[in-house]
């Protein structure tokens, strides 16, 4: 379904006007729908999309962050971003990201998706999307631990540092790619949250014994696989030791770590620019040591085998989050609701389409 009128007819004549360009809003319940159940097709389409940005089918410029002097905590941040292959679209995400809500009983973060049509630059579809900003991050990481566990026992216990929507969404897709654990650690600095994520995972039906545990240290200790989904700004995991067991740690909030930990470690990223900028824990190692040596290479150099993982070390993997994700995801979620005929168009949306009035 072409979206908008081709460049060659949307500028009309005198005695035929234009086809006015269609332009569709898509509910966060419609993205759910659309997305609910397809864990295992949308870590594919992520692999894939990881695949085209390996390859240069892409255009990825460095997000923008918007801040607040008067609201420090809190950002906005702009990810525009072009993908090929079979996607073909351009577009960008704006999300943003207030801790306070929490406290007020709102979401962390909220998010609106823009596609842009390939040929004619035409916005035609705003979509709400916390939703799929949540699915890719989780999909990325589902990916991750996938691959960055193949030279390696398969890990059956894992432990959630964070329990939010983001560890929420992370456990399900890792369960609806057939990981199953003996035992799933919790640990957050809210007890209230942890209580939730217990409850969660209890009533998904999540196999293993769930252990929420104290401190941070023994969720560490008693983890093959780590999941990091926290808001912290800063590092506040420090000690090295804690990862003699050697781990795969999914780094999904990026600032957790002290750099000391990831230059103990083999490090791999998504996008080498991207992740090292912002302060992240990546980026805080880089400026310790003053180069890069430290990284072995992004995801997609593990997916082509142009690496090797080593066994001896802690493996962490820590992705910035690139738009081209949101764009696969969210053309994914626009083909699905267009093709069982939902979408919601916005009649005269675009109005002045004739250049001389």
């Amino acid at each position: 379904m072409n979206p908008v009128t081709s460049p060659a007819t949307a500028g009309g004549t005198a005695s035929h006007p234009p086809s006015a360009p269609s332009f569709a809003v898509i509910s966060g319940a419609q993205v759910q729908q659309a997305l609910a159940g397809r864990e295992k097709q949308i870590v594919e389409l992520v692999e894939a999309t990881y695949r085209l940005h390996g390859a240069g089918d892409s255009v990825n410029p460095p997000s923008y962050f918007l801040r607040f002097t008067d609201r420090p905590t809190a950002r906005i941040i702009a990810l525009p971003a072009s993908i090929g292959g079979p996607v073909r679209v351009d577009g960008l995400k704006w999300v943003s990201s207030f801790p306070a809500n929490v406290e007020a009983g709102l979401p962390r973060a909220s998010a609106v998706l823009i596609l842009n049509d390939h040929d004619t630059g035409y916005p035609f579809v705003c979509l709400e999307s916390s939703i799929i900003s949540a699915t890719r991050t989780a999909a990325s990481a589902a990916l991750a631990a996938d691959w960055l566990t193949r030279t390696r026992p398969r890990p059956t216990r894992i432990g959630f540092f964070g329990t939010g929507l983001i560890a929420r969404y992370i456990h399900t897709f890792l369960a609806g790619t057939g990981w199953t654990f003996d035992t799933i650690g919790v640990h957050d600095v809210s007890a209230d949250s942890a209580a939730g994520f217990c409850g969660y995972l209890q009533q998904s039906g999540a196999t293993g014994q769930v252990v929420d545990h104290g401190s941070a240290e023994d969720l560490i200790r008693s983890s093959d696989l780590v999941v990091f989904a926290t808001v912290a700004g800063k590092p506040h995991v420090t000690d090295p030791a804690w990862f003699t067991h050697h781990p795969v740690v999914l780094h999904v909030s990026l600032r957790d770590l002290a750099p000391d930990i990831l230059l103990g470690s083999a490090n791999i990223v998504d996008d080498v620019e991207h992740c090292l900028k912002a302060d992240t824990s990546p980026h805080l190692a880089e400026q310790l040591v003053g180069n890069r040596g430290f990284l072995d290479g992004t995801l997609n150099d593990v997916m082509t085998g142009r690496i090797t993982l080593p066994t001896d070390r802690p493996v962490i993997f820590s992705p910035f989050g690139l738009g081209v994700l949101d764009l696969a995801v969210g053309k994914y979620v626009y083909d699905e609701v267009a093709r069982a005929g939902h979408l919601r168009l916005i009649d005269d949306f675009f109005h002045e389409l004739r250049r001389y009035g």
